[in-house]
C-alpha cells in the first residue's frame, strides 16, 4: 500500500524581496504539484507571513522544502494534510 499526499496547507514566513509569483512558480515545479496558491498574511519591514495551498497527486515533500529553502522561505507549521491510499495491484 503506498500514501500519497494529495494536499497541503503551510505557515511560512519568507524575506519580502522574495515575489510570491517566483516561489508559487518554482513550488509548482516540484514533482507530484499541479497547484500552489500562496496569500500573503502579515507584513513587517523585512518578512512576509504567507499561507502556501500545495495540491497535487503525489507531493514531494523534500523537493517542496528544498526549492522553499533555496527560496529563503522557512515552515513555521503544517496546518492541514490531506492523504490518500493505494493497494497495489497484483
Amino acid at each position: 500500500m503506498t500514501v500519497y499526499i494529495k494536499r497541503m496547507v503551510i505557515d511560512s514566513l519568507k524575506p519580502r524581496e522574495i515575489a510570491i509569483l517566483d516561489l508559487s512558480k518554482s513550488l509548482c515545479e516540484v514533482k507530484g504539484v499541479d497547484e500552489v496558491d500562496i496569500t500573503v498574511t502579515e507584513v513587517d519591514v523585512k518578512t512576509e507571513t504567507i499561507k502556501i495551498t500545495v495540491r497535487g497527486s503525489n507531493i514531494d515533500y523534500e523537493g517542496l522544502t528544498k526549492v522553499m529553502s533555496d527560496h529563503g522561505a522557512t515552515i513555521r507549521s503544517l496546518d492541514e494534510i490531506n492523504v490518500s491510499k493505494t493497494k497495489a495491484i497484483t
